[in-house]
């Protein structure tokens, strides 16, 4: 498995008052050429190979979109 980019995806709430606050829900990955949502969940075999990756830095996790 080639995992060749990593980037969180945000989930956006937006209250009665306007205020928004945003919680990472997950991260978009390209493996092995095709676009992957993987859970944060440390179960999940392609999460944790992720988290080893950038451990080992030789992944970063880019930023949610705003």
């Amino acid at each position: 498995m080639k995992i060749e980019s990593a980037k969180y995806l945000q989930s956006k709430v937006v209250d009665e008052n306007v205020s928004t606050s945003t919680d990472n829900i997950g991260i978009i990955a390209t493996i092995d050429g095709k676009s992957w949502t993987v859970p944060l969940d440390p179960a999940n075999s392609d999460y944790a190979e992720i988290m080893r990756l950038v451990d080992a830095g030789e992944l970063t996790i880019e930023p949610a979109d705003e």
